[in-house]
């Protein structure tokens, strides 16, 4: 790392979202190759447009399979098997809700319940079948659609890491738009700020951390209101409605970003006190729990530091 410590920012919008690059050279050769390198991931992913890998399983549903490369199968396994676990809030067969939904986007409404009732019979992930030796995809039912936005955005920023890795960068950061994975420790570490839900760019807290992923998913990011009651993104895929818990947001600190992406939503699915027992097997992946009681639960901090910022709310630690 240079001896001046200057921080270079670079900034793109992709995925919808604004993307942010630090560096400590000032190297915009580099940058344009990793904005590239994201752009190029996103075409194999996105579900937002009509053409792309996983929109071309999603419009060959009930029909046939689908093959497709090797990283997209890959995460595709991935998102499957975090699908299966035993209550699992995360669910890559998702997608027909999502659509129906509409949370974030132009013409978001309450769905009928027998419109949930139908489409949640779509959404089953054993009916995402993937065949190993050709490399391919089927979703057995028509009318079924898998979303992979849930894990994406952390897939992508991992590539970016052994990129910058593979270019002899030892020093980076990379928000891609809430996913946050840093290469190597400037002097102290990076500091990520925890944002205070419902009040835009305030902060809660900071943390420091050190070659670690920090990805956090909360209620405030997407949502809409009906008749007073708010309505935000994070689908349960066991009822068809946002999950209705304690809980404001979740933050996970993990070596890999994917990581991330899967646990937020899990973490989301078991609330507090589940949850943190079921980290406390996990000691590479830590969370932090915003409650809607202005509490803040760490399950642990053995790979980060945390400053609180605002004193109206209160630190405690893990529960369980």
């Amino acid at each position: 790392m240079p001896d001046d410590n200057r921080l270079y920012s670079y900034s793109a919008v992709l995925m919808g979202s604004p993307i942010l690059l630090k560096l400590f050279t000032h190297d915009d050769a580099l940058a344009s190759r990793v904005f590239r390198l994201i752009k190029q991931y996103e075409n194999l992913l996105t579900v937002n447009r009509a053409q792309s890998q996983v929109m071309d399983i999603n419009h060959a549903a009930g029909k046939h399979p689908v093959a497709v490369s090797r990283p997209v199968f890959e995460l595709i396994r991935c998102a499957k098997a975090a699908s299966q676990c035993k209550d699992s809030a995360f669910n890559l067969a998702i997608g027909p809700l999502v659509k129906r939904w509409k949370i974030g986007f132009h013409g978001d409404s309450v769905p009928p319940a027998n419109d949930i009732a139908a489409l949640l019979r779509l959404t089953d992930p054993a009916d995402v079948v993937l065949d190993e030796a050709h490399c391919s995809v089927m979703l057995l039912k028509p009318g079924m659609a898998i979303d992979l936005g849930a894990i994406a955005k952390g897939y992508i920023a991992d590539r970016v890491r052994d990129f910058l890795r593979q270019e002899g960068t030892e020093c980076a950061l990379i928000n891609l738009g809430g996913n946050i994975q840093t290469l190597g420790s400037p002097h102290g570490g990076w500091s990520v700020g925890l944002k205070k839900p419902f009040a835009g760019d305030e902060l809660i807290g900071a943390l420091t951390v050190e070659n670690r992923s920090v990805v956090t998913s909360g209620i405030y990011e997407r949502y809409f209101e009906h008749n007073g009651k708010r309505y935000h993104h994070i689908l349960d895929p066991r009822s068809g409605y946002p999950l209705d818990n304690e809980l404001d947001s979740v933050t996970i600190v993990s070596k890999e970003s994917i990581d991330g992406d899967i646990w937020t939503t899990l973490m989301y699915g078991m609330g507090v006190e589940k949850g943190c027992a079921v980290l406390h097997a996990r000691p590479d992946i830590e969370a932090i729990f915003v409650t809607k009681t202005k509490e803040v639960v760490l399950s642990s901090a053995r790979h980060f530091r945390f400053t609180l910022l605002d004193n109206c709310y209160r630190v405690t630690d893990s529960i369980a």
